[in-house]
């Protein structure tokens, strides 16, 4: 994952797993999504759909990664004589001084922030006195291979790119020998990255790629990468995760390797490169306000924002689409309109867009939630995602743990309570729900023989979702994530940003019932979902939502 790490230690569980030296325990809804199936049934079942291939890698890094021994730290000047900065805190709970590739990165805290301090994104916004300061600093508290900065192959691949994007002319002998460990932590872990089929091999093989251009040997990486996107990235442009802020990552990330292999003179990277990267741009150019450059939550979020020369930070991706349509694509960029991709499907019309979360399930899902719709009008997400709160949070807040991930923070139906597959680890679900494509919209059949069908009309300001429900349930919920103010009517919610009213086929409760959302990684504040609750034989529920300047 981006920082949401699935660790990279010599004690690696299977993809998904998170390895802290004890299993985690299963972070199953409240109500008992997992009861009656026993945790090896589960990891078994997750194990069957990520394939053959995952398996192999993970027997693969068990046995090889072991340790990387120490080496003594690189000595300044790295870009000029400059004193180091003042020391600070690069670590967090985190012991600096222990083994990188064993140590326990959950026990102590919430190791993402600390992750993203150490990326040094800052290198690339600095006059050379100030950034040499902060690189002598980051040397002098993190020895190769201690402490959490070290621990993860995927951030010293980032690290090491935003290094060689600040460096202007050939590195000298301080900075090679840093860049050589790097390298050498990269290429420490190779299986446990490609088996996590999401950012982490495509950001590895463009830390490699850069190392090599800087220390002046034949670039490593290029045919990989060309290969890794062929693989996670579709034909029409969606990246494996399915979450547009990890593929926001995955472009930024390509755009930095593509402007150094041209810096360097290297030669293009083999098909499929160029078109996978064109197509994973216009698909994160549908999804990107034009307003604010604000993201749909679908997925993982965890605030990363690579390479951010404009300093727009994780909230607005305006300025990685435009680079990287100006790399990968050219021209101007066209209205949506109405467009289907591999997990996504989207509808515009008159100034209000929306997303479907549909399938098909490509790669191991990060949420149970599918059939999710985010209703945005302009730059307002009317209908929105719960969020993500954060990957190992507070004890006090270990709750978000089940309760984000889960189907009941999503714009979705939920059955009797439960999720809409059961879990099997921190980030890892089992039992796939079964997806079918509508010509209107998507329908998924979960483990149990419930079958969810939403399908999706709009005119003009007017939209109409209509849910129809199978199965051997006894309760459904729907629920509507509301952003901004509203009031609760008798068959809906009204607010200075639109009407919903809904009705079903049999006798339900419809109020607006007090929920939680995360803005940002990290930050959980309350929010306002409205719910409508139908028992047995409902099998047809129909929202209705008329915006502002709707006719009627």
């Amino acid at each position: 994952m981006i920082g949401g790490y699935v660790l990279q230690t010599g004690r690696m569980l299977p993809p998904g797993e998170l390895s802290a030296g004890v299993a985690p325990p299963i972070m199953a809804h409240p109500s008992g999504a997992t009861r009656g199936r026993p945790r090896s049934w589960l990891l078994a079942d997750a194990a069957w759909r990520l394939g053959p291939r995952a398996v192999v890698l993970y027997a693969w890094h068990r046995a090889t990664a072991g340790s990387l021994r120490d080496e003594a730290p690189a000595e300044r000047p790295f870009f000029i004589q400059a004193a180091p900065a003042a020391p600070r805190d690069w670590h967090g709970p985190f012991d600096a001084g222990a083994p990188a590739m064993g140590m326990d990165l959950f026990a102590p805290g919430d190791v993402r922030p600390v992750w993203e301090a150490s990326r040094l994104g800052a290198l690339q916004h600095l006059a050379a006195e100030e950034a040499e300061a902060l690189l002598a600093g980051w040397v002098a508290a993190n020895p190769p291979f201690r402490g959490p900065n070290w621990a993860c192959g995927q951030e010293a691949a980032l690290r090491v790119l935003h290094i060689a994007l600040a460096l202007q002319g050939p590195p000298g002998p301080g900075l090679r020998r840093l860049i050589g460990q790097h390298a050498r932590r990269i290429e420490a872990t190779p299986a446990y990255a490609l088996a996590q089929d999401n950012n982490h091999p495509v950001s590895e093989a463009a830390g490699l790629f850069a190392c090599d251009l800087l220390l002046g040997r034949r670039p490593r990486g290029g045919g990989r990468l060309a290969r890794l996107l062929a693989r996670l990235v579709s034909v029409d442009g969606t990246f494996a995760p399915v979450s547009p802020q990890y593929q926001r990552l995955l472009l930024d990330v390509l755009w930095a390797v593509e402007t150094l292999r041209r810096r360097h003179g290297a030669v293009p990277f083999p098909a499929p490169f160029a078109a996978r990267a064109a197509a994973a741009t216009r698909w994160l150019a549908r999804l990107t306000c034009p307003a604010t450059g604000a993201l749909p939550r679908i997925g993982h979020c965890d605030g990363s924002a690579f390479a951010d020369r404009a300093g727009a930070g994780p909230e607005d991706a305006r300025a990685s689409v435009s680079r990287a349509w100006e790399m990968f694509v050219g021209g101007p960029m066209p209205d949506p309109g109405a467009w289907s991709a591999a997990g996504l499907r989207g509808w515009a019309s008159q100034g209000a867009r929306a997303v479907l979360r549909s399938g098909p399930i490509r790669f191991r899902p990060a949420h149970a939630d599918l059939l999710h719709l985010d209703l945005w009008d302009g730059p307002h997400a009317l209908l929105r995602d719960g969020g993500t709160g954060a990957y190992n949070p507070a004890p006090a807040d270990r709750w978000w743990l089940g309760y984000f991930p889960g189907t009941s923070a999503h714009n979705t139906i939920a059955f009797d309570g439960r999720d809409q597959m059961p879990r099997a680890g921190r980030f890892l679900f089992a039992a796939w729900p079964r997806t079918e494509t509508l010509p209107d919209g998507a329908a998924i059949i979960d483990h149990t023989g419930c079958r969810h069908e939403r399908r999706i009309a709009v005119a003009g300001r007017d939209w109409r979702v209509e849910d129809r429900l199978a199965g051997p349930f006894q309760e459904a919920v729907l629920r509507w994530r509301l952003g901004g103010k509203w009031e609760a009517m008798a068959d809906g919610a009204a607010g200075p940003h639109g009407r919903l009213r809904l009705t079903a086929d049999t006798p339900c409760t419809i109020a607006i019932e007090a929920g939680h959302e995360s803005p940002a990684y990290g930050i959980v504040r309350p929010a306002l979902v409205l719910t409508l609750r139908a028992r047995v034989p409902v099998a047809r529920i129909v929202t209705e939502i008329a915006l502002p300047g709707a006719a009627g």
